[in-house]
């Protein structure tokens, strides 16, 4: 078995899979692969795939799959897989990181010291404490954010149209209510053709004034400029985001906007993580391989 590493994985990883096979992080390396792991930077196109005939086995480390055409993978008989539970906690933790940095100006606090000015004045804060957060969609991710939002004293609330009850969250049947309600909007929505752009301008007229929004699951989700516009306006009062229309984004009107609190997809990229991934793809590798 040939197993090529095409993306960003633990150091460790390479050692931990020779048991299985040969073991090669060399791209140029595609034709001879039996099995290749993939986070988001790879591109498992019909183009990729039919670059690689030996393809058996498609690893993404993390939890979507939108970076893999599966009906062509499929149609080839080439296996699929993911590592969903692996991210739930890094991701889940960064989301809360935005919710708590963005009310307490901590990157312009930085900043402003780091210039020689004092705005101490000019900074007013918000608490967590009190405060409604609507989850839109209630997966692993949005089940562990809310567990910290409880923890914080927060009142949680959630919409995801494959989930009618949780132990972690009051489920709002309709989205637009749970918008009305909510001070901090997390998003942990799939890139699908029903959520792409769900976030607009129809949407975010429903959103709470001064509400906050925190997108760490598909950038595709929401609509760039219509955030901008809500920012300009004061609609929104921030914008914290970990994901992109591409990575890196190409002209992306949200470089600029005010009120934004900006990162370049590290959401799955904790050292934790990246081990909890490797441990998933040696299990599902050794199943493939019996």
């Amino acid at each position: 078995m040939f197993i090529l590493i095409s993306d960003a994985f633990s150091q460790d990883l390479p050692d931990r899979l020779i048991q299985f096979g040969e073991v090669s992080q060399d791209k140029d390396c595609l034709s001879k692969a039996d099995v290749v792991l993939i986070r988001s930077k790879t591109k498992v196109t019909k183009e990729y795939i039919d670059s690689a005939p030996n393809l058996k086995l498609v690893i993404r480390g993390g939890v979507g799959l939108d970076n893999v055409d599966l009906e062509y993978a499929k149609e080839k008989g080439i296996i699929v897989r993911n590592t969903p539970a692996a991210s739930s906690i890094a991701v889940a933790e960064l989301a809360f990181t935005l919710m708590i940095c963005l009310p307490n100006h901590v990157v312009i606090g930085h900043n402003s010291m780091q210039a020689g000015e004092w705005i101490k004045k000019e900074l007013k804060r918000s608490e967590l404490y009190g405060k409604t957060l609507g989850i839109l969609g209630l997966g692993r991710i949005g089940v562990e954010l809310a567990k910290r939002a409880a923890v914080f004293g927060m009142k949680v609330i959630a919409y995801d149209p494959f989930v009618s009850e949780s132990e972690n969250a009051e489920i709002i049947p309709q989205l637009t209510d749970v918008l009305n309600k909510a001070d901090f909007v997390s998003m942990h929505m799939p890139l699908t053709d029903e959520t792409e752009g769900i976030i607009n301008q129809n949407l975010l007229h429903e959103f709470k004034d001064g509400a906050y929004l925190i997108n760490t699951g598909r950038g595709k989700t929401i609509v760039e400029d219509d955030v901008v516009a809500s920012l300009a306006s004061g609609k929104l009062s921030g914008f914290g985001t970990d994901v992109w229309y591409s990575d890196p984004p190409v002209n992306s009107p949200l470089i600029n906007a005010p009120n934004i609190l900006m990162l370049p997809h590290i959401g799955a990229s904790t050292k934790e993580n990246l081990i909890r991934i490797g441990e998933i793809i040696c299990s599902i590798i050794s199943e493939f391989n019996q």
